[in-house]
């Protein structure tokens, strides 16, 4: 019966079930990870596997993996590509130091242990930087080249020999335990970006690397261009070794000034915090486009230890969770305990303090055990509710988590009205993993969940699990080791919800959490995909992309007047400045992701008339977000007038085109006379005896790169020729891509010249500095801020 009773919940959507030959490693909430990108991560033996979900996504479709080869088949597609931990060279600790202290028995056979992903925008191509941590505690930074969806992901700084150079300079400091033990790492976390509630956002790193040692210091890191990183502050918190580190959430104490708690567990099972002060301040005594700003780190631990030492057990999961109105909540695993704790405050109407839930049993299989590590933990603030996911592939639900935590089991719930409990989260796991093993299993075989994370806001989840026999004691080759990755609905889902969900996403996103669109939008386009949904849903969907109030935020842009000598330094600033405004506005990011939503669905929708509908609201956002990028590169362009060059009068000729199109806002098009007007100077040097109006023209035509016909600026999308030869254009400056040099978005497909710095050449009509900077400038699309890939 009780088979039968889970097999019924398969009536739930299961959206992906994909095998994946690869041997997993030790259970932890490290093991199966979001990065802010919208690809997944989990950790193997000898690598980590990167899998980024299709929907959303316009490039490169025909190589996407599914559960089954059928082209027809309603699952999950997923692009694939992985770190290749096994080809780097571990570190010869007996080299520094041959004390037993500073034994490495995780260097016999080297492993892939925990995972750390950076917020998005802090590698080279504006994306995630992943750290990786070995059994024999090595650290290592990687990052994404070209292709971050199926390209190969390179090495691009050990940390490690760094964090041994700075805490021993010298040979001799080197070769003792003492600073073999700092170097030592045991846990790593990277923490998320400051909102420092300046807008727009600028492009400045306020994150946070955060290693722990074995000698019990935990040391602060910043990501920087050169060198990688740099250490702004280390402190010594324990004589143990740091096993665990979590951090809590940046919290603003005065104007930019904001302070964050990290919380770290040792080895003997105690529990401690550190708070971090983090303070901008603004440098105005150079010239800068936008104002340059200065991060200082102030760190120190707090008194006294949240959970002290007085019962040594170790700690399996540290994390924080945040129920509405209080304060949060450090959730702490032991072997059969969950342990909760929350600042005392004696004014609260919440309970504060400590509790502590005794984990319960689900027999689900022969080897099922409270006591197996936690893998996964999820809280549903909507429900008030936390999830949590042992090793042996049991869920637990503990409702009610705010106010009085207690377990939402069948006998201590009415079943009724609470339907989401342990026993039946639990039993549909087990349904689904014997749908996914073909019914070729007993209750011998354990679904070993190495990790589980939400994949929406809602009721869908994804785990990562591998089916075993622990009770034969039988020895399996690694070669014969294989993972499954799950995408199922644990329960129903309400389309209010939905919608209410993402018009809240829409109203509050900010762009300074530099989040891609598809990380954002990830359960929106896993739920509208299927049609059914999206055809209920399509009038409130509509409106909720409509809300926006439209303030068009560009006119609020101010920037000085350069009137000095162009350097390097000035090309600088003048490129930072482009990229705060081209992509630190929080209502531009808005508008961007209402237009990938409005995409989405014009090419999901299942009638002509619903087809219509949703290309005219597309088409109001696009026209929003063109103007806007218009007025921000005019404005820009008047700031330096005084030195721009002749080879500049081509680009900016193009944007006072498009301020002739149909729909220009009437200010906008006063500020392109402003700009034709200044420009004339130029215009009359290079055109000598032509009018000025002439000249412009005569900049605004290319040539056919196939017979050289001479082709004019009609449509700034698509060059024609008059011999039919039809050519894409550039997306950032409208210059024809004649070139196979180009990236592409993910998002939409527009595509645009490589940056100079990929040093690929441009075309004679597209080399003046200011296009140069701009395409430097731009990382991301300017229409949907999806990131930009190149295969060449």
């Amino acid at each position: 019966m009780a088979k039968n009773s889970a097999s019924d919940k398969l009536s739930l959507s299961v959206y992906t079930t994909l095998n994946i030959p690869t041997v997993t490693s030790h259970p932890s909430l490290k093991s199966v990870q979001w990065s802010a990108d919208g690809q997944v991560s989990f950790i193997t033996k000898n690598a980590v596997v990167i899998l980024t979900p299709d929907h959303g996504i316009n490039f490169d479709t025909d190589s996407v993996i599914k559960s089954t080869p059928s082209k027809n088949d309603p699952a999950l597609g997923w692009f694939k590509t992985m770190i290749q931990h096994d080809q780097t060279v571990p570190m010869k600790w007996p080299d520094y130091s041959q004390s037993w202290s500073a034994t490495s028995l995780g260097s016999l056979d080297p492993a892939v242990t925990s995972v750390a992903i950076s917020p998005s925008g802090l590698s080279l191509h504006g994306r995630c930087i992943f750290v990786t941590l070995s059994s024999n505690m090595d650290v290592n930074l990687w990052a994404a080249g070209k292709n971050y969806l199926k390209g190969e992901w390179s090495k691009i700084f050990e940390v490690t020999p760094y964090l041994l150079d700075t805490i021993a300079p010298t040979p001799e400091e080197k070769c003792t335990s003492v600073a073999v033990l700092q170097a030592q790492i045991v846990c790593i976390e990277w923490t998320p970006q400051v909102e420092f509630g300046v807008e727009p956002a600028p492009w400045l790193d306020a994150s946070l690397l955060v290693v722990g040692s074995r000698s019990g210091h935990i040391r602060f890191l910043r990501y920087q261009n050169s060198p990688a990183l740099q250490v702004v502050a280390s402190l010594q918190v324990s004589e143990k070794w740091i096993t665990q580190i979590a951090f809590c959430k940046w919290v603003q104490c005065s104007p930019f000034v904001y302070e964050g708690v990290l919380t770290y567990g040792t080895a003997d099972g105690s529990v401690g915090s550190v708070k971090i002060t983090q303070t901008l301040t603004v440098e105005g005594d150079v010239f800068s486009f936008t104002p340059h700003y200065q991060i200082s780190v102030k760190v120190e631990q707090e008194q006294p230890m949240l959970y002290a030492s007085e019962i040594s057990t170790s700690i399996t999961a540290l994390r924080w969770v945040h129920p509405s109105g209080r304060h949060p909540v450090l959730i702490t695993a032991n072997p059969g305990v969950m342990k909760f704790y929350s600042k005392p405050d004696p004014e609260a109407t919440y309970w504060t303090g400590h509790r502590t839930l005794r984990i319960q049993l689900q027999k689900i299989s022969t080897d099922s055990s409270p006591f197996h590590p936690v893998s996964g933990l999820t809280y549903r603030q909507s429900e008030d509710r936390l999830v949590v996911t042992l090793f042996d592939g049991s869920f637990h639900v503990v409702r009610n988590l705010s106010m009085d935590p207690s377990w939402a089991s069948k006998a201590a719930v009415d079943v009724e009205s609470e339907h989401v409990t342990s026993e039946t989260l639990s039993a549909l796991s087990r349904a689904t993993f014997e749908k996914a093993e073909k019914g070729e299993v007993d209750r011998g075989d354990m679904l070993r969940i190495d990790g589980a994370i939400p994949y929406d806001d809602v009721s869908v989840f994804l785990w990562v699990y591998e089916s075993s026999r622990p009770s034969d004691f039988s020895y399996k080759h690694d070669a014969k080791h294989s993972s499954t990755l799950v995408v199922a609905q644990m329960w129903e889902a309400d389309g209010d919800d939905i919608l209410l969900n993402l018009n809240t996403l829409l109203t509050n996103v900010k762009a300074s959490s530099r989040s891609s669109p598809l990380h954002l939008l990830r359960p929106f386009f896993l739920h509208l995909r299927n049609p059914i949904t999206l055809d209920l849903l399509h009038s409130s969907l509509l409106e909720t992309l409509q809300a926006s109030s439209m303030i068009d935020h560009s006119t609020r842009i101010k920037l000085p007047l350069f009137d000095g000598t162009l350097d390097q330094d000035t090309r600088s600033k003048f490129r930072a400045a482009l990229s705060t405004h081209l992509f630190g506005w929080d209502n531009l990011l808005s508008l961007r992701m209402r237009l990938s939503l409005a995409d989405f669905a014009w090419k999901l929708s299942i009638t002509e008339e619903k087809r219509s509908q949703c290309g005219v609201v597309a088409q109001s956002m696009l026209n929003a977000i063109s103007h806007r990028i218009l007025r921000t590169l005019i404005r820009h362009l008047v700031s330096v007038v005084n030195v721009l060059t002749a080879d500049d009068i081509p680009f900016v000729s193009r944007i006072i085109l498009q301020s002739l199109l149909h729909g220009c806002p009437p200010d906008l098009t006063e500020e392109v006379n402003q700009l034709s007007t200044l420009i004339q100077p130029f215009i009359e040097t290079s055109t000598a005896a032509g009018s000025v109006s002439e000249g412009i023209l005569n900049t605004l035509n290319e040539s056919c790169p196939a017979c050289r016909v001479e082709v004019p600026l009609q449509d700034i999308t698509t060059a024609v020729c008059t011999n039919g030869h039809s050519w894409a254009r550039c997306s950032v400056t409208t210059f024809i891509l004649s070139t196979p040099w180009v990236r592409t978005c993910v998002g939409c497909s527009r595509k645009a010249f490589l940056p100079p710095s990929a040093k690929r050449g441009l075309p004679a009509i597209a080399r003046g500095w200011v296009v140069e900077e701009l395409l430097e400038a731009v990382h991301h699309c300017l229409f949907c801020n999806n990131h930009l890939v190149s295969i060449l």
